[in-house]
């Protein structure tokens, strides 16, 4: 398995980015026609599917949601096997008063904070970066 694994590393090079726009989670039942929706992520759930879309497709096709969401995501290349750096971050942005809802990539880690705790959270992250024992 590819990527970073030691935890100190992964903070210390996490450099956090927060991608342009708003997103949405929705929930649609299982036979929605989603022709046209560009989802960042799906999950299949037993009670629907939850698509992350950008704002403006949900609002353009009149999707319901009541979470709109800022996304940040981490450029460390974490693998999917280390331990800690979710623990850590969540702790981080909980202490701060800032809510995360995670999504792993293979390559990386994407964040959906509050829009309006963006500046929050990316500060944050920041600052955990800067603190993580040096290499």
């Amino acid at each position: 398995m590819s990527g970073e694994t030691d935890l100190s590393r992964l903070l210390q090079h996490m450099e956090p980015q927060l991608n342009p726009g708003q997103y949405v989670f929705c929930s649609l039942p299982h036979d929605a026609d989603c022709q046209g929706l560009e989802p960042l992520a799906r999950m299949h759930e037993r009670e629907g599917l939850t698509l992350v879309l950008p704002r403006a497709q949900a609002d353009a096709r009149g999707l319901g949601y009541d979470y709109v969401a800022a996304w940040i995501t981490l450029h460390v290349h974490s693998s999917l096997a280390a331990v800690g750096l979710t623990a850590s971050f969540s702790a981080a942005l909980a202490q701060a008063g800032v809510s995360c809802n995670v999504i792993a990539g293979y390559y990386h880690d994407h964040l959906f904070v509050p829009i309006e705790r963006a500046e929050r959270a990316l500060s944050t992250l920041r600052a955990l970066a800067a603190a993580a024992t040096p290499e």
